[in-house]
């Protein structure tokens, strides 16, 4: 067994995307890194992510003739948190998202452009190749040491007060772990957790849960308990597009992960199980999530032809809607009627329900709606439908911090020595997401974090336990 090294300069608990992007830019700062993960493997929710990240003025946008800036994506970040995204926050996002992305692309990641208006800003990377690019060099750096299997349990202070270690627990027992410079949490939200749920989201605790098994929310627990503050978390939203693989039987299946799939986007629409629409699809995903759970049993079906289908990315992500189809995600029929009997709909109901909606497409009049976006006639055969339902993958809420990515105490003065990155931070998304942003805050905010704590003054090196506040004291009781 590799034995854990038990002091770093920095400690970042987390191998998710924030984490592997902090920890590559705390050494390249300098620092020497130890990055620890929860699990087995590294990746977290980052690795089975839909893979888009939002950036603003990149020379594939130019290429591809897409005017775009920093200042116009700020504005959009706004809008779609209904103005309660926190300026401060808003801003280290925008400010460094062009030099994040250009960083990312120097450490090889080959990033895929879609132009189109619903997608312009999204820069799509394939999560699982990404994160093992980035990991091969985390294990090739010098100055990084990488565990895996290694849980931590409580943030240990200093007589100073900053925090200085971690108190963990791997194979081989129950460690306190030195940083001489400080610690960055990456661990991610607590999708996964119903204690944390029924506190903070209790009407999201029937939603499926996505993203990584071990998002259950250790980090926010380990930064509360040090009196961290809070951003956000009134604003927890599941996302809408979740797959129900094994339709219309609902029961658990845990040999077949869910996905996200969002037709609608390229020109679905989306009818309740009385095969009758009740929005505009191409709301954000976090609107539809609510819409849809206000539906009989909380299912949507979504609704398209073989133009939409056609109209999918090949990125595999949430936009790859042939790969849905070859997995098994999609029913196909030759006819509309057809189609609702085998996800058992009334076919004249849902018969209308497209003929009411092409019409308007065809005339070109206002959709009762009010849809705008990606309208097409479904009339190319084959017909698709894709039974879905709300779904938590991140809880887009968390810790405050400030321009460095230093975690905020309740009264807003900073917790010395304690950085956080990735979803574990709140005040960017407000009251809505805008799509992209969560791989995208992962990246810059794990950049932002990782040089802000390499560069902070080297504090005294912690030389014995007797240099730490007490470590049975936040640690609990001995194994």
């Amino acid at each position: 067994m590799t034995t854990i090294p038990h002091a770093a300069d920095v400690i970042v608990l987390g191998a998710g995307m924030a984490g592997h992007v902090a920890a590559l830019g705390a050494a390249e700062a300098g620092a020497s890194v130890l990055l620890l993960e929860k699990g087995a493997s590294y990746g977290g929710t980052s690795a089975v992510s839909g893979g888009g990240m939002v950036f603003a003025g990149t020379d594939l946008q130019a290429a591809a003739g897409v005017e775009d800036d920093a200042e116009a994506l700020r504005e959009e970040i706004w809008r779609v948190g209904r103005r309660r995204s926190d300026p401060e926050i808003l801003d280290v996002y925008v400010g460094r998202q062009l030099e994040t992305y250009e960083w990312l692309r120097e450490r090889g990641l080959e990033f895929f452009y879609d132009p189109a208006p619903h997608v312009r800003r999204v820069h799509a990377v394939t999560p699982g190749p990404a994160l093992e690019l980035l990991h091969g060099q985390v294990e090739d750096h010098p100055s990084i040491a990488y565990r895996s299997e290694t849980r931590a349990e409580r943030l240990v202070r200093a007589e100073s007060g900053a925090v200085a270690g971690v108190v963990v627990h791997d194979r081989s027992g129950r460690h306190t772990l030195e940083a001489a410079r400080g610690i960055v949490l990456t661990t991610g939200g607590f999708a996964r957790d119903d204690e944390l749920l029924t506190t903070f989201a209790p009407q999201w605790l029937g939603a499926a849960r996505m993203g990584s098994e071990h998002n259950t929310g250790d980090g926010l627990r380990m930064a509360m308990a040090l009196g961290a503050g809070l951003v956000d978390m009134a604003e927890i939203e599941a996302s809408f597009g979740a797959s129900i693989r094994h339709y219309p039987d609902l029961s658990p299946h845990p040999e077949t992960a869910e996905r996200l799939l969002f037709p609608n986007l390229a020109g679905a629409i989306m009818v309740n199980l009385e095969a009758r629409r009740f929005t505009d699809e191409s709301v954000n995903y976090k609107i539809l999530a609510s819409l849809c759970a206000a539906q009989t049993e909380g299912i949507a079906i979504q609704v398209f032809d073989q133009t939409v289908l056609d109209r999918g990315l090949t990125n595999r992500g949430p936009l790859d809607l042939a790969h849905a189809l070859a997995e098994g995600d999609l029913t196909h029929a030759g006819t509309v009627a057809a189609l609702a009997q085998q996800v058992g709909l009334d076919p004249e109901a849902l018969e209308t329900a497209v003929r009411i909606y092409n019409a308007s497409v065809t005339d070109g009049t206002v959709d009762e709606f009010g849809r705008a976006d990606n309208r097409t006639a479904l009339a190319r055969a084959p017909f698709y439908a894709y039974p879905s339902r709300p779904a938590l993958t991140t809880t887009y809420c968390g810790l405050a911090v400030d321009r460095t990515l230093t975690v905020l105490d309740v009264f807003g003065d900073p917790i010395q020595g304690l950085h956080a990155a990735g979803e574990i931070v709140g005040g960017l998304h407000g009251a809505g997401y805008y799509s992209g942003t969560a791989l995208g805050k992962a990246a810059v905010f794990g950049l932002a974090a990782g040089r802000a704590v390499a560069n902070t003054d080297r504090r005294r090196p912690v030389t014995s336990r007797s240099d730490l506040s007490s470590p049975m004291s936040t640690a609990g009781p001995p194994p």
